[in-house]
């Protein structure tokens, strides 16, 4: 099988865990890096054993040999790396959020559409074997009818001054950083945009927001009940409530390895399925596979729901006045 040659788009620490993850995919190659600077490229290329060392993204778009690009850089840089990357003739997988706002999400799939090119937002929890499994049991009735999902993405992280994590001007901040995860994933189950959105955040010292909740309604009732943050210490479960009975997910958000089918309150099924890799060789299969088979975007993370997952997290943001330096020219916000 002809390898699917890659290129990535940052140095820092994600797209460190990327190539780990593509280097036990034995249809991949990871042929080259780019950074803004060429030390920081060469450091990279070096220590993953990348053949080519970029010192702008350009160079890296424009190598006619990359079929794809991973784009690690903070929030901020998302529409504009993979914008140029995809007027180049590049397939591209952006890491989540897959922008700042919904105006934003809503150009890149534009541009993604007319330029004919494969685009994803990377969310592992799509691709993990795990949960493809667990959505079976949905699909098959286990639980009856979906009434609520409840989902926490929660972190206690200790950042330096400035870090990308908690700084605003890159995007930084609980909601974009995890709690992108738990809507998504709410969005997922549900199958459908709520017709309600509530949100509700603090916003720290650094002009970021430290913690918050949103809370979904749908057209028949149902209700998504989700958290998150990043300097609280708590759970990352996730619980989907039915007419019949309900699924808990361990540790969804931090790489699921079990599920467990409950039944009039009493363990009926449980699934483990262990973790290969890092797990986002997951998305990098996913990408693959898509290519291969000619598609431009995946039927596990379309674009249109990218779109609204994106339009959902400006509307949980709006009533704190949380606006990051990309919201300027915005419609919404």
């Amino acid at each position: 099988m002809k390898k699917i040659k890659w290129g990535i788009i940052s140095t820092g620490h994600i797209s460190g865990k990327f190539a780990n993850a593509l280097a036990i995919l034995p249809d991949a190659e990871l042929s080259a890096v780019a950074s803004r600077t060429q030390e920081s490229a060469d450091r990279f290329a070096k220590e993953f054993n990348i053949p080519k060392a970029y010192s702008s993204y350009e160079q890296l778009a424009k190598d006619p040999d990359i079929d794809v690009i991973y784009i690690g850089t903070p929030h901020t840089f998302h529409l504009e790396n993979s914008l140029l990357c995809m007027r180049n003739g590049k397939s591209v997988l952006c890491e989540k959020a897959l922008t700042i706002n919904a105006d934003e999400a809503r150009e890149m799939v534009r541009v993604a559409r007319k330029k004919n090119v494969f685009l994803m937002e990377a969310m592992i929890p799509r691709h993990v074997p795990l949960v493809k499994k667990m959505l079976q049991w949905i699909e098959d009735g286990k639980i009856g009818e979906v009434r609520m999902v409840k989902a926490a993405r929660c972190a206690r992280g200790t950042f330096a001054s400035g870090a990308r994590q908690l700084n605003p001007e890159l995007g930084g901040g609980a909601l974009l950083d995890v709690g992108v995860y738990v809507i998504s994933f709410a969005s997922m189950v549900m199958q459908k945009p709520p017709v309600e959105v509530v949100g509700l955040g603090h916003i720290g010292e650094w002009g970021s927001d430290e913690q918050g909740v949103a809370v979904l309604r749908y057209d028949n009732g149902e209700i998504a009940d989700l958290s998150f943050a990043l300097q609280t210490a708590a759970v990352n479960d996730a619980f989907i409530f039915g007419t019949e009975g309900y699924i808990k997910i361990d540790e969804v958000f931090a790489v699921p390895t079990k599920a467990t089918l409950f039944i009039d309150k009493k363990e009926v099924e449980t699934l483990e399925e262990p973790i290969v890799g890092n797990a986002l060789n997951y998305e990098a299969e996913e990408v693959m596979r898509c290519l291969r088979e000619g598609l431009k975007e995946s039927p596990l993370m379309t674009l249109d729901e990218s779109i609204q997952i994106m339009e959902i997290l400006d509307k949980v943001r709006k009533p704190w006045g949380l606006k990051y330096s990309n919201d300027k020219n915005s419609s919404n916000l």
